[in-house]
């Protein structure tokens, strides 16, 4: 699965880059009560050392991964979903 926009050219710290996925799973976990606060993440994004939790299962999945051992991925219940949006210029 790639996560990262490929117009990045690897032009990108990756330390930075698994900060704000973590971050990001933080902010979707299941119990409300596990998620960070606003303040909470802007400090976990500012700072360069800190510690994060490691995130539960987060709320919502849109499927799942099997890893064979030939070295692929099959995926199992997988939805895709397309979204497309229009800007209207004078």
């Amino acid at each position: 699965m790639e996560l990262m926009d490929p117009l990045l050219h690897n032009d990108y710290c990756p330390g930075e880059f698994l900060k704000c996925v973590q971050v990001g799973l933080l902010c979707v976990q299941e119990d409300a009560f596990d998620r960070p606060t606003m303040s909470a993440v802007n400090v976990m994004l500012k700072r360069d050392a800190v510690i994060l939790r490691q995130p539960f299962k987060p709320a919502f999945s849109v499927g799942r991964f099997t890893h064979h051992s030939n070295g692929h991925f099959e995926d199992d219940n997988i939805s895709v979903n397309s979204l497309t949006v229009s800007a209207v210029a004078p």
